[in-house]
């Protein structure tokens, strides 16, 4: 498995969204976690530089649209949160001989291709190393890379991106920081579609077309 492998992790979507309830309903919620997930499988499987995808998901919807677009569909650690599908990936990866992983969430519907090219350009060739993207907010840990793929013990989580650094500071690798504005935006509250509603210059994603088709007013 050579290459750099973008592993996503995908909850089951009914009844996803929970923090949006007071702008969507339960089907609007589930909607949207499919538009995102959508966008993002497109970002990366146009990023020329991954050897693949795997979708980390018991989620049947992820897994049927994984496999029409040619993901690798991984069960374990699925009902495990985040940090445990992700580290079930990265187990898996490395007793395939799995060269790097890039992981990030199905949720940061604004991330194209061109960022995940720009992310992997400014990745270390020289093992171990760690390249992080953040969340807007520098609060997440929206997209990591990692040489090999567990050579930093990874836990997600609302705060995670100053501990991450701290993390890989502590076993002598020096993280390379990369923002970038479509991997950052992540939509986890309501303030996060309103700030993603306004961000510039428009682009036409599945999610923003189903935020509009919902009737999500345009922030002003």
């Amino acid at each position: 498995m050579i290459g750099i492998w973008a592993v996503i992790p995908v909850k089951e979507m009914e009844g996803s969204k929970q923090r949006l309830s007071s702008l969507l309903t339960p089907p609007q919620r589930q909607g949207l976690a499919q538009a995102m997930l959508m966008d993002v499988l497109d970002a990366a499987f146009g990023a020329r530089d991954l050897a693949g995808v795997i979708l980390v998901t018991l989620d049947p919807f992820a897994t049927k649209l994984g496999q029409d677009m040619g993901a690798h569909i991984l069960t374990d650690g699925a009902r495990d949160g985040h940090t445990g599908a992700v580290t079930a990936a990265a187990h898996r990866l490395v007793l395939e001989g799995g060269h790097a992983m890039l992981t990030m969430p199905g949720d940061i519907p604004r991330v194209t291709a061109d960022e995940i090219q720009t992310a992997i350009a400014h990745h270390s060739p020289m093992a171990p190393a760690f390249t992080i993207c953040p969340a807007h907010d520098e609060k997440g840990s929206n997209c990591i890379i990692m040489t090999p793929p567990d050579s930093v013990p990874l836990r997600f989580g609302e705060d995670s991106y100053f501990p991450h650094l701290a993390a890989a500071r502590k076993l002598d690798i020096d993280p390379t920081i990369v923002p970038l504005p479509g991997i950052g935006m992540d939509i986890d509250h309501p303030e996060d579609i309103f700030r993603f509603m306004r961000m510039q210059p428009k682009v036409r994603t599945r999610t923003l077309d189903f935020l509009q088709s919902a009737g999500i007013p345009p922030p002003d």
